[in-house]
C-alpha cells in the first residue's frame, strides 16, 4: 500500500485485524511520521521503474494507492507500474469537501491560480504545505501565516510567519488563530476529510472568504473507492 495519509492507516490497521499481510509504504517526507499496523517501507522508489520492480521483487499481489488526493505524480507512477507488472491496482480517496449555503468559496484549479487571486494588503491564512510556497511568498504585501508538519525547505521572507502544527485541530483554535493574526483570506487544498475541516468552519463562522484549490483530475479507467472498508473488501477478495 502507498500511504501516508490517515485512511491509509485505518487500512492497514483494518486489513492487520483481517490477517491480511500489508506492507506500507511511506514516501519520507514528513520528518516524524505516524507509522501504520503491519510492514513498514520508507523512502521513494524512484519513479514507475522502480516501483515495478519493488512489485516484482516483493511478490506484491494487490496494490492499494492510499495517497494525499494531490499526489498526483505517485498515482501516475502507481497506475504505470501496475500495468506493466500486470498488479491489480485500487485507488482508496476520501470524498472531496463540498460547499455549504453559508460559505464564501472561490474554487481554482491550480496554486498559481489561487496565488493570482491575492493581493495586497491581504493577510492570509495559507495551508497548502511547505512545498507550496515559493509560489505565493513572492507575492507583495500580502502577509502569510503558513502552517505545516515540517518546516519549510529554505528560509522565508519576513512577511512569511511559519506555524509548526499537526492536526486534528478544533474550530475554537483556528477561531483564535484567525482572530490573534486579523486574518482575511484562507487558502487551501481541496483535501477532504475531518481532520483539518475545523478551519473552513472557522471561516464560515468568520466569514472568511476561502480559496479552494481543486484535486488534480485522476488517470482514466483508475479503479476508485472512498472507504476504508470497500479497500479492504477489495484487498481481501
Amino acid at each position: 500500500m502507498l500511504g501516508g495519509t490517515a485512511e491509509a492507516r485505518a487500512l492497514a490497521a483494518e486489513l492487520t485485524e483481517r490477517g491480511v499481510p500489508v506492507v506500507s509504504s511511506l514516501a519520507g517526507r514528513v520528518a516524524t511520521p505516524r507509522l501504520p499496523a503491519g510492514e513498514v517501507r520508507l523512502g521513494g522508489f524512484g519513479g514507475p521503474d522502480g516501483l515495478a520492480a519493488w512489485l516484482t521483487e516483493a511478490k506484491i499481489g494487490a496494490l492499494v494507492d492510499a495517497t494525499h488526493p494531490f499526489a498526483a505524480k505517485m498515482t501516475a507512477s502507481a497506475v504505470e507500474a501496475a500495468e506493466r507488472t500486470g498488479t491489480p491496482l485500487l485507488t482508496l480517496r476520501r470524498p472531496g469537501w463540498r460547499e455549504g449555503p453559508e460559505d464564501d468559496w472561490r474554487r481554482v484549479p491550480s496554486l498559481e491560480a489561487a496565488a493570482a487571486l491575492l493581493a495586497a494588503p491581504m493577510r492570509v491564512f495559507l495551508t497548502t504545505g511547505r512545498r507550496s510556497l515559493p509560489v505565493f511568498t513572492g507575492l507583495p504585501g500580502v502577509w502569510l501565516l503558513a502552517r505545516s508538519v515540517d518546516p519549510p525547505e529554505s528560509p522565508v521572507p519576513d512577511h512569511v510567519h511559519v506555524l509548526l502544527a499537526r492536526g486534528p485541530y478544533t474550530v475554537e483554535g483556528e477561531l483564535a488563530l484567525i482572530r490573534e493574526h486579523r486574518l482575511d483570506m484562507l487558502v487551501t487544498k481541496d483535501s477532504g476529510g475531518t481532520m483539518t475541516t475545523p478551519k473552513l468552519d472557522a471561516a464560515r463562522r468568520s466569514g472568511l472568504p476561502v480559496i479552494m484549490v481543486d484535486r488534480p483530475p485522476p488517470p482514466p479507467g483508475l479503479r476508485q473507492v472512498d472507504t476504508v472498508r470497500a479497500a479492504a473488501d477489495w484487498a481481501q477478495g
